[in-house]
């Protein structure tokens, strides 16, 4: 027996989803096949300009670096060890990067180097840094003038570890992939003429 007006049995309970038909099903299989694509896409670009403007901030860090030891003297290079001139260019990369919000990996515990004459390397991996940031400062940088003479510059360099997301939505998608996101290092640089 059936209820007035129905097509179900007297009693039965109504069906929670109403019945798709063929166009219905059709939007559901392509929502299906189109939403995992839409988020490694909407992924990708936030992904890509995270990693943009971090770039930005670095130049920035490395300019602003360039330009405070073009100023310093350089009677206290040939010391020997670190010279307090480049550590307070360290410094000054480390506290630009703190006040854009960037993870220095600790770059004020490491005492860096000289990996040449006149060129100093820094290279910091704590606190949950995903890679090694490196900061390379050489005030003994030369390069040709239109005149006919070299210019001894300052160049600072940095090399900042950046750990894509990307590689963790493709993960999701497909569990068995293997998609090399991992770590890329995004270098910077800038170069500005001595002042002595």
């Amino acid at each position: 027996m059936r209820g007035p007006g129905s097509d179900r049995p007297a009693g039965a309970r109504p069906p929670l989803l109403p019945p798709l038909d063929n166009e219905a099903g059709v939007q559901l299989v392509e929502l299906a096949i189109l939403l995992p694509l839409l988020m490694v896409l909407v992924v990708g670009v936030f992904d890509f300009g995270a990693a943009f403007n971090l770039k930005q901030q670095l130049t920035n860090a490395a300019r602003s670096a360039a330009g405070f030891a073009s100023i310093q003297p350089t009677n206290d290079l040939a010391n020997g060890g670190v010279p307090d001139s480049v550590l307070s260019i360290r410094n000054l990369v480390d506290d630009r990067l703190v006040a854009a919000g960037i993870n220095d990996c600790d770059l004020l515990r490491t005492g860096g180097g000289p990996s040449g004459a006149l060129v100093w390397t820094f290279s910091a991996a704590g606190n949950g840094c995903p890679g090694t940031l490196t900061l390379t400062v050489d005030r003994s940088y030369s390069y040709p003038a239109s005149i006919g003479v070299n210019v001894i510059s300052t160049h600072v360099q940095i090399s900042y570890p950046y750990h894509w997301q990307f590689g963790n939505v493709i993960g999701v998608l497909a569990p068995g992939a293997t998609y090399a996101s991992g770590v890329t290092q995004i270098p910077v640089d800038a170069i500005v003429p001595n002042a002595d």
